[in-house]
């Protein structure tokens, strides 16, 4: 079983959520089954069905965030001292061809959202990005065209 990196805020979020499925929403749904059940006629009870199908999507999620708990190699970017881009960097960076400047912490594959500005570490960009220093620029083939990138600053926090 291979460990996935994870900075403390993504090991918390999936925590948080496994916690409220385990502690709240699973109990409710037991309580809905039963209440379904209640009414009679299962086969023609839509109101069973769908808590059954509820009960079966939160299973599969509990399942799958205890996995992503139990392969987490939680990684704290603020321990880290270096001048160099590596794990839970937050970079920001210039777009030389519209002058455009960005910021991504390169976070673990369980915690990307390119919205947020998390990228994961085995994205391209991101591995452009690994080793390099503030002033280096890297150049990111896009499906559409590559892009060239200068860093600006580079932080661990």
């Amino acid at each position: 079983m291979q460990k996935a990196p994870m900075t403390p805020l993504g090991y918390q979020k999936i925590k948080d959520e496994l916690d409220r499925l385990l502690k709240v929403e699973r109990p409710q749904n037991v309580i809905a089954i039963a209440e379904a059940r209640a009414h009679g006629d299962l086969s023609e009870n839509a109101e069973y069905h769908a808590a059954k199908e509820k009960q079966s999507f939160l299973e599969g999620r509990i399942q799958e965030l205890q996995g992503k708990i139990s392969r987490a190699q939680v990684i704290d970017p603020s321990t880290i001292t270096q001048n160099k881009i590596a794990f839970g960097a937050t970079v920001k960076v210039l777009d030389v061809d519209t002058d455009e400047e960005k910021t991504y912490q390169l976070v673990g594959p369980d915690e990307a959202d390119i919205k947020a500005g998390k990228l994961s570490i085995h994205s391209p960009m991101a591995r452009c990005l690994l080793g390099k220093e503030t002033g280096d620029s890297v150049t990111v083939k896009a499906p559409a065209r590559s892009i060239e990138f200068e860093i600006l600053e580079i932080r661990f926090e």
